[in-house]
């Protein structure tokens, strides 16, 4: 049965933005904000370690930032619990991991309101462990002649929620891991701002698997 995804409450949409490394996209989102290609609002930051914190803290962007380490919960259920708490508290309307490497499990009231970004084109290259350079690693491997981002709805597992956006770039035959993961950032860069400005539009149905858009949105 086709499901509508809930429409912000916000204006500008309230992101709140989950973070496990250097917080590259973070700042790619505030630079579209700063910039009026993005009409969103960043509300809060959540780092799932100490390290990412502090490299947050040293982009110097104005928003509040929490750490919430996995290490000190017992499971995820209380991790993720730690992580909402922080996202209600700052009424944000929808959840980026960015790079966030912690599984979640998310509360019937964030499904489809959290949305995730990864550095290949699901299904493909995806599941627990493929992440960052490895996902690179995998694509160079396979001997792809593309590849690219997906942007999906989180679900309780790694990589398997609905996909929203998808861009591709070519794989060059001189490329290495680092190269090809610059490239496809490149991509990043445009695909999960599209992403969010969908969701701020409202107007977006999933059917199993499946994303669609209302007649004249894009």
């Amino acid at each position: 049965m086709p499901t509508d995804v809930p429409k912000p409450r916000h204006k500008p949409i309230r992101l709140a933005v989950l973070v496990s490394g250097g917080g590259t996209t973070l700042v790619n989102l505030a630079k579209k904000i700063e910039s009026g290609e993005l009409d969103a609002e960043l509300a809060v930051a959540v780092c799932s370690n100490p390290s990412a914190c502090e490299k947050v803290t040293a982009h110097g962007l104005d928003i509040p930032i929490h750490v919430v380490s996995r290490k000190d919960y017992a499971d995820t259920a209380s991790f993720s619990q730690a992580v909402f708490d922080i996202i209600n508290n700052a009424d944000a309307d929808l959840v980026c991991l960015a790079g966030f490497l912690c599984l979640l499990s998310i509360p019937d009231e964030f499904i489809y309101r959290v949305l995730n970004i990864h550095p290949a084109l699901l299904p493909a290259f995806g599941g627990k462990g493929m992440f960052g350079r490895h996902v690179h690693q995998a694509v160079l491997k396979a001997g792809c002649k593309v590849s690219g981002c997906t942007v999906h709805f989180a679900d309780q597992t790694y990589d398997t929620g609905p996909i929203l956006v998808q861009r591709t770039c070519p794989v060059l035959d001189d490329d290495t891991p680092d190269s090809l993961a610059a490239r496809v950032f490149e991509q990043e860069c445009l695909a999960y701002p599209e992403a969010i400005q969908m969701m701020a539009q409202g107007g977006i149905t999933v059917d199993g698997r499946t994303t669609r858009l209302s007649p004249g949105l894009k």
